[in-house]
């Protein structure tokens, strides 16, 4: 199994018609994700190498079936796209786009807040469950189909991460790139426990940074619900305090939200923590070497 997308997804892209919606449109669907459809204002009628394109949201979903939506809308715009597929009865909704103002992204994860819809970002690099489906713009390349599953801030550390997991045979379930700002869609909590729920995933990779308190948070929710093994990384060790480093939730205040912290929180909780990319992945190889 999978978390979130599989074989089955149907989705619409949002934004379909500009440079990088349809550059990933088309790099998705080569993977062999289901690409149904497509939306850009005032361009119904037309398509993207075969792909319809509609005016709106609740159209596409009509007429296709569309049951997840990813998102290439300019960030003035992209809160907006958020609300239209949640109110057009998309599921999962994935928010690539970066910038978004803080106020426009709250009033959206308000209206979300104790609905089943499923926003993924914004500002963040899609999910992937290697073999099935591809929504956003993680390399699929890079993955292989496998047992352990993925949650990070980072797109960056989420790719290097996943090569050397590659590198090493050991394949993913799902990878969710939660994205780095301060108001976000899923977090750790809540993918930590699809993972849990998942029969096929047997164990959990956690990738954090400095700022905010989305980890330890996960630490708690790990002590108390995980019996699956979790491996986390913690990027920022060297960032001064005070600093916003990268993202815009990676900002630290005194010892609150420092990557010591929070490896300190996890390593309460009996997660381990590796200091770099590789020892990441050589402590995964030995977790799974140890299931078999």
């Amino acid at each position: 199994m999978s978390i979130l997308i599989d074989e089955q997804t149907r989705l619409l892209v949002q934004g379909i018609t500009g440079r990088e919606g349809s550059f990933h449109t088309l790099r998705d669907r080569a993977y062999g994700t289901q690409v149904v459809g497509g939306v850009t204002p005032g361009k119904a009628g037309g398509s993207v190498e075969g792909i319809p394109v509609f005016d709106t949201v609740a159209e596409a979903v009509q007429e296709t079936g569309a049951d997840t939506s990813l998102i290439f809308v300019p960030a003035r715009f992209a809160a907006d796209a958020v609300l239209e597929a949640a109110t057009s009865g998309v599921d999962v909704i994935v928010c690539i786009t970066e910038g978004i103002a803080l106020q426009d992204m709250a009033r959206a994860v308000a209206y979300l807040e104790g609905k089943d819809h499923v926003l993924i970002g914004p500002n963040c690099p899609g999910l992937i469950s290697p073999g099935k489906a591809n929504v956003g713009i993680i390399p699929g390349e890079i993955c292989t189909r496998g047992s352990v599953g993925l949650i990070s801030r980072s797109g960056t550390l989420t790719y290097q991460i996943v090569h050397e997991l590659t590198q090493r045979g050991i394949g993913q379930s799902t990878c969710v790139g939660m994205g780095g700002d301060p108001v976000h869609g899923i977090g750790f909590v809540e993918a930590l426990g699809r993972f849990e729920a998942d029969p096929e995933t047997e164990a959990v990779v956690l990738i954090g940074e400095i700022g905010g308190s989305d980890e330890e948070l996960a630490a708690g929710f790990i002590a108390e619900h995980m019996t699956k093994p979790v491996v986390a990384y913690v990027a920022g060790f060297s960032a001064p305090p005070g600093k916003r480093m990268g993202h815009a939730g990676a900002i630290i205040t005194g010892s609150t939200g420092t990557a010591q912290a929070k490896a300190e929180a996890f390593e309460a909780a009996g997660v381990r923590v590796g200091r770099n990319s590789t020892e990441v992945a050589e402590i995964l190889r030995e977790i799974v070497s140890r299931g078999r």
